[in-house]
């Protein structure tokens, strides 16, 4: 079973910025997505960025131009450039990979914005 880890979570300060990464068990290059969702306390899970196997990138409406995803096959990882970071970008942040109708789900790591 395709196991996901994130990494990278942590403080950063308001108009800082942080990488995440998301290293995957296995290679992932013809999963349907991969991608970073966030949920903020008592907010539900929602879209930060997803990558699909064509490379179309997709972003959520508050981090579009802040926020970038890229991958690297060679070692089944995604990363998370977030930059300009804003106190609602704060949450624990999950890395999600799609294959067929199934998803996968790391564990999260945690962000916090700080001003």
């Amino acid at each position: 079973q395709l196991q996901l880890m994130e990494s990278g979570g942590g403080s950063v300060q308001v108009g800082g910025s942080l990488t995440l990464s998301c290293a995957a068990s296995e290679n992932v290059f013809n999963y349907n997505s991969l991608g970073f969702y966030r949920q903020a306390p008592g907010k539900q899970r929602e879209l930060v960025a997803s990558i699909n196997v064509g490379g179309r990138t997709d972003y959520g409406v508050s981090v579009k131009d802040r926020f970038f995803i890229t991958r690297d096959h060679t070692i089944n990882t995604i990363y998370l450039q977030m930059n300009s970071m804003k106190p609602e970008d704060a949450g624990v942040y999950y890395c999600n990979a799609k294959i067929l109708r199934r998803d996968f789900w790391g564990p999260g790591t945690q962000v916090t914005v700080s001003s």
